[in-house]
């Protein structure tokens, strides 16, 4: 699957986003990891369990309000299996863990900040897509 790319969609996304982390930071002190975040959805909770479901949930009502801004939601094809997508899921938590943050801890608001893990961090995560979509494609 090919997504048509313009920079329009890109610029608003990357705003969206970049918002987002700020509107957290501020008024919460707190990095928009979204790992974190979402383990700390799990037993025990703490009083800050109702902002952790605001923010996941605001992630799940944004394919909504793409639905209804442009009356239809992105084509989407999983060219593997419910247990493969498993696995993935797993990987990617286990990375997330080892790596102390996901890729939009480190990514937006690690570089940001000009955190040095952070930036070595995502040149890690960067070269390891990289890897495996050429691997993917073209040699498996």
């Amino acid at each position: 699957m090919i997504t048509e790319y313009t920079a329009v969609t890109a610029l608003a996304g990357g705003a969206l986003i970049g918002a987002a982390a700020v509107m957290l930071m501020g008024l919460t002190g707190r990095i928009a990891g979204v790992s974190g975040i979402a383990a700390r959805l799990l037993p025990p909770w703490d009083g800050a369990l109702a902002g952790r479901l605001a923010f996941i949930s605001g992630l799940v009502a944004a394919a909504l309000a793409v639905r209804i801004v442009s009356g239809s939601l992105p084509p989407l094809k999983l060219e593997v299996g419910p247990i493969d997508m498993a696995a993935a899921g797993l990987l990617v938590g286990f990375g997330a863990v080892w790596g102390n943050g996901c890729t939009s801890g480190h990514g937006v608001c690690g570089i940001a900040s000009l955190s040095p893990r952070s930036i070595v961090a995502t040149l890690v995560f960067m070269a390891t897509a990289v890897v495996t979509t050429f691997l993917v494609r073209h040699v498996l």
